[in-house]
Formats: structure tokens, C-alpha cells, sequence
């Protein structure tokens, strides 16, 4: 008989991590949460924290049933306030001008910076 670490053992083993990483995902995102929430007096941030270290289980239980849904719209308005910034950014950089990096390539390609080849291939990479 084979006292060995069998393949049983390591699917075991990659279920019990799976659910360890699921576990501290969970507890990051309410931890990020309760300090997120400005609706939050600085005593009920520190009782919540509290109940979620001593007990762990029991407590994000409690604030997933309690605080779930606004944790959900908290999340929700956080992305989309994200997404409307990155959205301004990309408004604010100007779209690249095709007909001045031909122009620019073709500079280059006249000044024999760039080969014939080399000229093609970027003009087709602006193109495309």
C-alpha cells in the first residue's frame, strides 16, 4: 500500500485553496467596502470590523445578509463612476491624424530614413 500523495489528495488539496482564496476575496471586499461607505459613522465602520475579525464566518455572513444590496449599489455606482473617467480621458486625448503621419512617414521615407519596404509597412499599420 502506497502512503503517497495520490491524485485524490490533490484535487482535495486544490479545492480546500480554492475555497481559502474565495474566503480572503470575500473578506477583502467587505473589509473595501465598509471603509468605502460614506454613509458609515466611524464607530459602526470599527464595530463591523470588530465583528468580522473576532468572528469571522458569523460576521460576513451578517453584513452580506444586512448590507448586501447597498454593497451592491456601492460597487455598482464605484464602476460607473470609473467608467465616466476613463471616458473623459479618452475625450481629452486627441484622435491621431492619419494624414499627418503619412505625411511624417513619407518625410522619412523621402529624407532615406525609412525603405521603401519599411514606409509600407507603417503606412499600412497607420491604415489599418
Amino acid at each position: 500500500m502506497d502512503d503517497g500523495f495520490g491524485l485524490w489528495d490533490v484535487l482535495v488539496s486544490m479545492l480546500w485553496f480554492g475555497l481559502l482564496m474565495a474566503w480572503i476575496w470575500t473578506i477583502i471586499a467587505i473589509l473595501g467596502d465598509i471603509f468605502r461607505d460614506r454613509g458609515l459613522s466611524g464607530g459602526k465602520k470599527a464595530l463591523w470590523v470588530a465583528f468580522i475579525v473576532i468572528i469571522p464566518w458569523l460576521g460576513a455572513l451578517c453584513y452580506l445578509i444586512v448590507r448586501g444590496q447597498s454593497m451592491n449599489e456601492r460597487t455598482h455606482q464605484a464602476a460607473l463612476e470609473q467608467q465616466a473617467k476613463m471616458r473623459e480621458y479618452v475625450g481629452a486625448v486627441p484622435a491621431p491624424n492619419v494624414a499627418e503621419e503619412l505625411r511624417a512617414l513619407a518625410e522619412l521615407r523621402d529624407g532615406g530614413v525609412l525603405s521603401p519596404a519599411e514606409y509600407e509597412q507603417a503606412k499600412a499599420k497607420v491604415l489599418a
